[in-house]
Parts: C-alpha cells; sequence; structure tokens
C-alpha cells in the first residue's frame, strides 16, 4: 500500500470530478521536456549539439566527474516500477501503471523542481530488474522504487541500494513511513503524550507496514504489534516469511496471539496501511483519547466518520478529510536534500530527519484536524531538504 501520491485538485472530492475531466486531463501525459538552452539559430545549433557538443563530450571522456556539471544526471530521479503493486490496483502491469509514475514525475518537478522520468519494466525478475538499474546508471542521478509488490521490493531495493553509488528509496516503504511519524509526532504533540509510551497497531505486513514499524521502532516506540491479512505476526507462526520472521522477533513485546480484536484492545494507535477493513467496535475497544490513521485508499479500513465516534484524531490518505497522510510531503523533498548534499545513499537518520521537518512546518499551527501540513504546502520541501542535507553531511555519507 502507498499513500495517496497524487496532490489533490480542485474539486476536492473525486466524486466532483467527472470521468471526461480525468481522461482529457492525461491525453498525451502529463510530462513534457523543455530546453534549457536556446536553438533558434545556427549559432545555437552549433553549440547545443554539432559541432560544440563534440568538446563538452571530450572534457567527459577524459573526466567522468564532469556529467554532473554538463549533463542533467545529476538532479535526474527515475521513477521506477514493474506495475506488480500499483496503489489499491494491485498487478496491473507496467503500461496501465505508467500514467502514476507519470504523475510522481510531475510531483517531483512541482514540488522540489527535479527532473524527473518514469521507466516501467516489463518484468518481475530481481535480478533482472537491478541489472537493468546499474546498466542504466550512468543517465540518472538518484532512483525512486515505485508500486513493486512485497516481499520482492524489499529484496530489490536492499540489492539496488548495494549496487548504485547514489540514493535509491523506495517510496511506497520510507515515504509512507516518514509521513506517518510526522503525523504520529504531531498527534502526541497535540495530545502532550509520550510517544514511546504508546501502544501501536499496524495492520498491514507489505512495504508500507514493515517500513512503517521500522521506522516507529527507531525513534523508540517498544509497543509495536503488526498484523497480516492471518492475525498478529508472532513467532508462534509457521507460516511467517523471511520479512515476517524477522519482524516478528522485533515486534509484540506482550507475545500476544489471535487477530485485531486481540490486538486492538486498550491500543493507543490504530495504523491501516493495507486493504482490510476494521469493524466499529474494534476501534470502540481502544484506550481513551485514541489515534486513528486510516490509510487504504481509495476506501480506508474505517470510514473516517465511524472512526470519529471513538478516537480523538483520525487521519487518512485521502484529500478530503482532515489529515491527509500524504507521501508527497516526503518523497520531493527527500531527494532534493539527498541530491543537494551529493549523498551516496539515503539513511535511517535522514528519514528521520525529513519526518521532523515535515512537523516542523506546522509547530505553532497543530490541532486535532491539522497533524501535518498540507500537501499543498509551499514550505514542505524546502524544509525536509535542507534537513535531509545537514543529515547526510553528518552521517558521512554525503
Amino acid at each position: 500500500m502507498s499513500a495517496v501520491t497524487e496532490a489533490p485538485s480542485t474539486p476536492n472530492s473525486l466524486s466532483e470530478i467527472t470521468d471526461e475531466q480525468i481522461f482529457a486531463s492525461h491525453v498525451g501525459g502529463k510530462l513534457s521536456v523543455e530546453l534549457t538552452a536556446p536553438l533558434e539559430t545556427q549559432r545555437d545549433l552549433s553549440i547545443a549539439y554539432t559541432p560544440g557538443v563534440a568538446q563538452v563530450s571530450r572534457a567527459i571522456a577524459t573526466d567522468e566527474t564532469l556529467a554532473k556539471r554538463y549533463t542533467w544526471t545529476d538532479r535526474l530521479v527515475v521513477v521506477v516500477s514493474d506495475g506488480s503493486a500499483v496503489l489499491g490496483l494491485g498487478d496491473i502491469g507496467p503500461r496501465a501503471s505508467l500514467p502514476v509514475m507519470e504523475g510522481k514525475s510531475a510531483l517531483f518537478k512541482k514540488f522540489a523542481d527535479l527532473n524527473s522520468i518514469p521507466i516501467v519494466l516489463d518484468t518481475k525478475d530481481p535480478d533482472e530488474i537491478v541489472e537493468t538499474l546499474v546498466r542504466l546508471r550512468p543517465s540518472f542521478g538518484a532512483v525512486n522504487l515505485e508500486d513493486i509488490s512485497a516481499p520482492r521490493c524489499f529484496e530489490i531495493e536492499k540489492r539496488v541500494i548495494e549496487a548504485l553509488d547514489c540514493p535509491v528509496m523506495h517510496d511506497d516503504q520510507h515515504g509512507t513511513a516518514i509521513v506517518v511519524l510526522a503525523a504520529l509526532q504531531g498527534a502526541v504533540k497535540v495530545q502532550q503524550r509520550d510517544i514511546s509510551r504508546l501502544r501501536v497497531v499496524i495492520s498491514g505486513a507489505g512495504a508500507a507496514g514493515v517500513a512503517c514499524a521500522n521506522i516507529l521502532l527507531a525513534v523508540g516506540i517498544e509497543d509495536v504489534i503488526v498484523l497480516d491479512s492471518k492475525g498478529i505476526v508472532c513467532g508462534e507462526r509457521a507460516d511467517l516469511n523471511s520479512v515476517k520472521v524477522d519482524l516478528a522477533q522485533r515486534t509484540n513485546p506482550r507475545k500476544l496471539t489471535g487477530g485485531a480484536a486481540e490486538a486492538l484492545d486498550g491500543a493507543d494507535v490504530f495504523l491501516g496501511v493495507s486493504a482490510g477493513k476494521i469493524p466499529e467496535e474494534l476501534i470502540a475497544s481502544m484506550a481513551p483519547e485514541s489515534i486513528v490513521f486510516a490509510l487504504s485508499n481509495p476506501d480506508p479500513e474505517i470510514h473516517p466518520d465511524n472512526a470519529r465516534k471513538y478516537a480523538a484524531i483520525v487521519a487518512t490518505g485521502r484529500s478530503d478529510f482532515p489529515n491527509q497522510i500524504n507521501n508527497v510531503l516526503a518523497f520531493p523533498g527527500v531527494f532534493k536534500g539527498a541530491l543537494d548534499a551529493g549523498a551516496r545513499r539515503i539513511t535511517e537518520g535522514m528519514k528521520i530527519a525529513a519526518a521532523n521537518a515535515i512537523l516542523s512546518v506546522v509547530a505553532d499551527e497543530l490541532s486535532v484536524d491539522k497533524i501535518v501540513p498540507s500537501p499543498l504546502d509551499p514550505r514542505v520541501a524546502e524544509a525536509v531538504a535542507a534537513a535531509v542535507a545537514d543529515a547526510a553531511r553528518a552521517e558521512g555519507v554525503a
């Protein structure tokens, strides 16, 4: 699951937008290439192309580091997908995933002024995906992996990070986790609670669920329980893949077994990052002043109006309810900061710095209906980029 990455438009509710309007906005795609040098005269042509361009190529051939200055690669993010886990649509294939990847590239340009191109691959083989990106490395400066199904996404991201000397991030994992952490920090600040003492239940053990568990553990939350389609991820189960075995060893400190009912009884936080539905009565069983993040799109795990009957703070991934937890708050600034610093990779410290920066933008404006900034807030990407760049330098990866 991935929190929605498309910025909201006007009108705000999708029910007010016609199919004709949606399809019309996608005719010919959402991206184009713009020139940064004039091509109006013979002189312009001689400088931008032959014979002038040969001088630049010779210089780069002598010193490859000059490609950063004289080509666009240093500031180019590739959005890469195999189309196997697209939004809530599932495995729809690379061609059908392309409109989503184009949208992601458009958001990079809009919010971080980074050039970005979508690349969809007609393979699900991790070896082929990794090899393709290794072969293409001279053409880009960073990799945003997108909408690749779990558990392959964990292996692919790990191997691409190891193979390349540039920033790599699977946004469905870490973009979601960053914004969830920022929102949870905002919620506990409104409630004047200690984040480390929260009991958190995460519904979903895929890309987003695992990354959210990791970042919440990293900031000191000890009581984290993860649910998959068969119940609580725990050591007593024999049906866990290697990723969930590792997760079971680091979560569920009270050794609970069972399903959502057992996990949510007395819990402080429900974090939904799956398509599974949560009955209203289970939200009612949570602790007083509970926090509900129902992030499945387009249909939350529980409708926010029903969740608000019992929870003090409610968030979704949608633009037509308060507290939209949206990945666009994170990924443009994260990549901009990493590229600004010349970072070789994106670390856990850089992700936590990004979450803190998101919260800082609205630190003086927080309320139960505003625990994170709007995805359209122009202050966010710059704040995130600065914090990420500082963290990269402090951690020695710049």
